[in-house]
């Protein structure tokens, strides 16, 4: 035993010696209140699987501005509308020039009619509708007909994987996986979970796909053949110099980026959106018989409801706000980082900070919503709320000039899927899961929450 004491001594001024040093190199003076780090770690252990919830939990305990460090790096966490508006007032034309390519009302009514076809099929085989993935398809060729005027997966595939929508699928699983790499740079490219080998397999085949969009449309330029004018088109033109020699705004590599964004932030956001609202729908039946009522009374029982029509249905909109708040598309935003040391509300947020804004966290916040777990979409008809930015008391997609990409489409689909489908469709859970309740676990699928399990409910015409 006498012998161990000198290496216990050892021991132990190596830890002391390590702590000195972790502390020399992440100094928390000034920095806004959080738990204290454990040497080298910090508090990464605290995130779970469900970082939106974890943080929502600390934050009852440090305030609305918390800092905490994850391995090597310092996050600030934002979880009340006063605190995000100090970090979110920023605002350009980044959402209107990202609008600009969805404007295709023809094709979004094309989608639409296409998915109420389908669902009517399998109320006649009596076969249940996956909400989400019928929703998520739908999306995904809304999509891809805008960018390459052509579908790119089917409704009609009875259970046979689609290359494109798996590979679509496994960039939002890649992309959500957690990495240790990401808290600690030190280590990145040992690959310690490899997550980013999984994840560049899976880019490679979707660059793929893309890389023969663009090599054939190319090719058909070159031959002489008409232009589509899609946002493929749009890219090709900004990716060519003009005839001055002017330079090119685009290339490859940059092409391939834009693309893998629209395509996984578009599909998602509403896709997991109309879910969750079917959801809410199915466990409220009060709340389906009043949104059933109103888009029979508004635009008639059976038909499918026209963008025109949306600013009709007030209670309708009301659902979808209130599924907002119990279930923002991205509970912690887009994250941002810090590029120099700032001041905010009186605390140093220093340079390189990760900036995580838990809308998750704001849409439970009991000083701003009466009963915040409650389903109650009856509170948005008594006053207006602008989730698109506006108010930031239900920012779902953010605000300023980070604001999701996928917003732009998902303001315009949800609401028409979901009155088409709701005013075409009586719907009905499984005898089990109306006797057992309906599952509302939840996962983080890359930023996006969806369903844990995925919402299956039978359908009869109207």
């Amino acid at each position: 035993m006498t012998e161990l004491l000198p290496w216990l001594a050892w021991l132990l001024a190596l830890l002391l010696a390590i702590c000195l040093l972790d502390l020399l190199a992440h100094p928390r003076r000034g920095l806004p209140p959080g738990p204290y780090p454990l040497p080298l770690m910090g508090r990464v252990h605290l995130l779970g699987d469900q970082p939106h919830r974890s943080l929502a939990r600390l934050s009852k305990i440090y305030g609305p501005l918390m800092s905490l460090r994850l391995g090597a790096v310092t996050v600030v966490a934002v979880s009340s509308p006063e605190v995000a508006r100090e970090f979110l007032q920023k605002r350009d034309a980044v959402f209107a020039n990202a609008a600009r390519w969805m404007r295709s009302q023809h094709l979004r009514r094309e989608k639409v009619e296409e998915l109420v076809d389908h669902v009517g099929w399998l109320a006649r085989d009596d076969v249940p509708v996956d909400v989400g993935g019928v929703a998520f398809t739908t999306a995904l060729n809304l999509i891809s007909c805008t960018v390459f005027s052509r579908d790119m997966t089917s409704l009609d595939e009875h259970g046979e994987p689609n290359e494109f929508r798996e590979v679509v699928l496994q960039i939002m699983e890649a992309a959500g996986c957690p990495n240790l790499s990401d808290f600690f740079p030190a280590f990145a490219g040992a690959h310690l979970q490899g997550c980013r080998r999984r994840a560049a397999k899976v880019f490679a085949r979707l660059h793929r796909v893309f890389d023969a969009e663009i090599y054939q449309r190319q090719h058909g330029r070159e031959a002489g053949e008409p232009r589509r004018n899609d946002f493929l088109d749009l890219l090709l033109d900004a990716g060519e110099s003009d005839n001055n020699g002017t330079a090119a705004m685009l290339d490859h590599d940059t092409l391939r980026t834009m693309l893998t964004d629209i395509f996984s932030a578009g599909s998602d956001t509403s896709s997991s959106t109309v879910e969750w609202v079917m959801t809410e729908l199915l466990r409220n039946p009060e709340s389906m018989t009043k949104v059933c009522n109103e888009l029979a009374a508004v635009i008639g029982s059976g038909r499918i409801v026209e963008e025109s029509e949306i600013g009709r249905l007030p209670y309708l909109q009301a659902v979808i706000k209130a599924t907002f708040r119990l279930h923002p598309p991205a509970p912690l935003l887009l994250p941002r980082q810090v590029e120099m040391t700032t001041k905010r509300m009186g605390y140093t947020i220093p340079k390189g900070a990760r900036v995580m804004i838990n809308a998750w966290a704001m849409g439970r916040d009991a000083n701003v919503w009466s009963e915040p777990e409650k389903f109650m979409p009856g509170r948005f008809l008594a006053r207006e709320v602008d989730f698109k930015g506006g108010d930031f008391e239900l920012i779902p997609f953010g605000a300023g000039c980070r604001i999701c990409p996928g917003m732009p489409l998902a303001i315009r689909m949800v609401p028409l899927v979901l009155g088409s489908l709701l005013n075409k469709f009586k719907w009905k859970l499984p005898i089990d899961v109306e006797t057992n309740g309906v599952d509302t676990a939840e996962k983080l699928g890359s930023l996006t929450l969806v369903k844990a399990v995925p919402l299956c409910a039978f359908t009869t015409p109207v």
